[in-house]
């Protein structure tokens, strides 16, 4: 004998929190991420290479423009937009000091190459 089983949590997960992200507001985000990455390759296959910015400038332009898009990535698609807020935030904070730490490194390991004898 066969049962039938219904199992609604599928269609409530569909229609409950996470509600806000519809076909609408994912191609809206697709469009913001493929101008941004559409301004990353004129950057560098047009301005970089036509002396119109310096590599300096443009690789400051890529982490902005990076950290703009994995902004849209982690609110949209993984969903910490529809998150609590204390999440929000713990999370926002970690990512700021691991930003800060790496800034940290690269402004100090300019100094090895000063520093160091040519052997």
């Amino acid at each position: 004998m066969s049962e039938i089983h219904t199992d609604h949590s599928h269609d409530e997960h569909a229609h409950g929190e996470h509600a806000g992200l519809d076909k609408k507001k994912i191609w809206q985000v697709f469009g913001i991420l493929l101008a941004i990455t559409v301004i990353e390759f004129i950057i560098a296959l047009v301005l970089i290479p036509g002396g119109y910015m310096s590599q300096h400038v443009g690789n400051f332009i890529y982490i902005a423009l990076t950290l703009l898009k994995a902004f849209y990535i982690v609110a949209y698609f993984m969903h910490l937009k529809y998150e609590k807020v204390g999440l929000q935030v713990s999370l926002s904070v970690v990512f700021i000091f691991i930003f800060y730490f790496i800034v940290l490194m690269l402004i100090e390991g300019g100094y090895l190459h000063l520093h160091m004898p040519l052997v």
